[in-house]
């Protein structure tokens, strides 16, 4: 099923040697440990918030890391390997109620997704403050996804991989009856846990999980909304052999079919062939793994810093190092350049409050801003 709205023209990246720089970054904080996630929280503050593998929630203030963590949860979370505090997601009325939302993977391996308020001082979660939201039981180890944004529409959008071990041995992401696999969309406002907002696509559909939004994916680690027109771009990492980005533009139904397992990419995977019966959404931009081998999803640059970035999707790889910068044209459709070869194992890219990007670097603990480019 592909969008009648825009025509899209897949691009299939390839790379040998080392590409020429075009970004500018400036290190603002190193030694962290494990960072994997960056975001903000839009309460007019400017501080950066770093989220870091083992369960802590640290806060850039523009000047330094503060000593004190904003939120300790290494007692609760599971850490190491794909498992981890992995996402972190403001409300968009934070200013005013303080609550904000965490995703990550429980001791007893379980991914949850828990609500918190701010204490006294802004500086500091009140961690007795906590409940769960969601809780979903995983099968495997490894693919827990970890993405939590809150859309243009004020729902809370949740990223959950198929589940783990290779290949989706139980279709976990093609079956209605799980929420692995899959993007969901939840109304965290209610004072239950939460609720299911009507317009959900499957929300009127027996014997499927109306929390869903989107299926058909493996490990959906890093998604994002364009802050300036509402579109969703998903990075899914991929199994062996392609890495992939699928796009929604603003205003979509929801219900899309992103084709795993049936696909890896554009390229059937199980069944090896006729794989494809027309009703998928293919990916927009695909590479191989020539490459890289683990796609790290980012945002669509809206800040002022560096004009030449304008409109343009930043996205990286874990294991290359690469990130990239890709366009739709309605003319040509979607085209990529190669915007920095680092050797950074890029975890995650973030937006601060005024739209400037961050990327992390998983290894040294190292968090860059991008300050300009050539």
């Amino acid at each position: 099923m592909i969008s009648t709205l825009l025509t899209v023209m897949l691009l299939v990246l390839g790379w040998a040697g080392r590409a020429e720089s075009v970004l500018q970054l400036e290190a603002v904080a190193t030694g962290l440990g494990a960072p994997v996630a960056l975001t903000h929280a839009g309460d007019g503050s400017g501080r950066l918030f770093i989220v870091l593998q083992d369960g802590r929630i640290l806060i850039h203030d523009g000047a330094q890391v503060l000593p004190t963590p904003f939120l300790d949860l290494r007692s609760r979370v599971s850490s190491g390997g794909e498992r981890g505090l992995l996402g972190l997601a403001f409300h968009p009325d934070y200013a005013a109620n303080g609550r904000f939302f965490v995703h990550y993977t429980h001791r007893a391996g379980h991914s949850i997704v828990a609500g918190y308020r701010v204490s006294g001082d802004p500086n500091v979660a009140g961690p007795r403050s906590a409940r769960t939201v969601l809780r979903v039981a995983q099968p495997f180890a490894n693919h827990n996804g970890g993405q939590i944004q809150f859309g243009p529409d004020g729902a809370l959008y949740i990223g959950l991989g198929d589940g783990g071990s290779a290949g989706d041995p139980g279709n976990r992401a093609q079956n209605l009856r799980s929420l692995l696999g899959k993007i969901l969309r939840i109304d965290v406002n209610p004072r239950v846990r939460y609720a299911i907002p009507a317009d959900n696509p499957f929300a009127a559909v027996r014997g499927a999980r109306p929390e869903i939004w989107a299926l058909g994916l493996r490990n959906p680690w890093r998604f994002s909304f364009d802050r300036l027109t509402g579109d969703l771009y998903i990075a899914d990492v991929g199994q062996g052999a392609w890495e992939e980005v699928n796009f929604e533009p603003a205003g979509a139904p929801g219900g899309a079919n992103y084709g795993w397992r049936l696909m890896e990419g554009t390229h059937c995977f199980d069944p090896s062939t006729n794989c494809d019966d027309g009703l998928l959404d293919p990916p927009v931009l695909e590479y191989s793994h020539a490459s890289g081998c683990s796609v790290t999803g980012g945002y669509v640059y809206r800040g002022s810093a560096v004009p030449g970035l304008t409109g343009e999707y930043v996205y990286g790889d874990f294991c290359s190092g690469l990130i990239w910068g890709a366009r739709f044209e309605p003319a040509t459709g979607w085209s990529s350049r190669v915007l920095e070869d680092t050797d950074f194992l890029i975890s995650t890219f973030g937006e601060d409050e005024g739209g400037e990007l961050h990327v992390a670097d998983y290894g040294t603990g190292s968090i860059y801003r991008i300050t300009g480019a050539q």
